[in-house]
């Protein structure tokens, strides 16, 4: 009876009148029962015969067969249920990041862009139906991945964001959005997010981002900010080591809230700001609560209805019944 319902339950309350039938059954037969009695049997002749013991299976018979045709009646049957959802209206999001050595900063564990880079991973597998792109961006920008609905290309390119030399090292907040800008600007989706992160002062690029907002604004994208970084000091790096690794030091942490708020606010955006770990992911869960895409569902039923076999059973005992009742049970009914 496994995987296994039913279209009318109700019918099973039918099951409540067989015990009454079977009472009924048990007092008739008492009643229409002879009884003979004789003080000697030496004058006939005895022939035992089983068939008045086997006569009671005939009712037993009508029984199992009313028991099919009420569990037929409840038609039982199985279902194969499957889904298929289609992205109605989709979501292109661009997330534009900043890889100037102070993402090196350690205030957030193991540090900023790290941190960064494993909650933005999660953030693009929690959205399977969206577009994404990625931009990173120092003193100057490039597109790192152009916009892709193929996760895995998005979640490696994500993973192989580092601190290096191919930029010149700087803030260039500005650069950042336009390029991210550049990369929606042609989307035909029906919304286009820019997630844009910092955790300095545009102090680089060529493109002022005032301009670069004015620039989205027109475009009909809407840009969420995000300023990394705690509140008061944190280690940054200052020096390269001897060994070729970086020398830390604390120092004032300085983000241009006043610029990203203003950024947000322009494009109809909003403004976070991320002072540990645990915050930044908030803060990815809250655009990701903010932003939602439409999905249609199509579930498709295919059932397969298990009454017709109990039909034949309770069809096949009632006939046998009438059949023996007819022959082998003639004349003891």
């Amino acid at each position: 009876m496994e995987n296994i319902t039913f279209l009318h339950p109700q019918f099973f309350w039918l099951f409540t009148l067989l015990p009454v039938a079977i009472a009924w059954y048990i007092w008739k037969r008492n009643k229409q029962t002879p009884t003979l009695k004789v003080s000697s049997l030496k004058g006939f002749k005895v022939k035992n015969s089983i068939l008045p013991k086997l006569k009671p299976l005939l009712f037993v018979m009508r029984m199992l067969a009313l028991s099919a045709i009420i569990v037929a009646l409840a038609r039982p049957r199985t279902v194969d249920i499957s889904n298929k959802t289609k992205t109605t209206r989709g979501i292109d999001i661009v997330m534009a990041t900043d890889v100037s050595g102070s993402m090196l900063a350690k205030d957030l564990k193991p540090n900023r862009l790290e941190s960064l880079k494993k909650v933005a991973a999660n953030f693009v597998k929690d959205r399977p139906n969206d577009r994404f792109g990625i931009v990173v961006y120092a003193a100057e920008s490039y597109t790192k991945t152009p916009v892709t609905s193929d996760k895995s290309i998005v979640i490696d390119a994500i993973k192989s964001i580092k601190y290096d030399n191919v930029l010149k090292d700087g803030t260039g907040i500005g650069m950042g959005l336009a390029t991210a800008v550049n990369r929606l600007k042609d989307s035909k989706a029906k919304s286009r997010i820019v997630i844009l992160l910092t955790d300095g002062v545009n102090n680089a690029g060529f493109i002022e981002p005032e301009t670069a907002a004015d620039i989205a604004r027109e475009y009909g994208i809407k840009v969420y900010t995000i300023g990394i970084g705690t509140n008061g000091m944190a280690e940054f790096p200052y020096a390269y080591a001897p060994n070729g690794g970086f020398l830390f030091r604390m120092m004032p942490v300085e983000i241009d809230e006043a610029l990203m708020k203003s950024i947000a606010k322009k494009t109809d955006g909003k403004y976070f700001r991320a002072t540990s770990n645990s915050k930044l992911e908030e803060i990815y869960n809250e655009i990701n609560k903010l932003e939602t895409t439409e999905i249609e569902e199509q579930r498709f039923y295919n059932y397969d209805e298990k009454f017709r076999p109990l039909i034949w059973i309770a069809g096949l005992l009632l006939l046998i019944e009438i059949l023996l009742k007819q022959t082998i049970f003639r004349g003891f009914i």
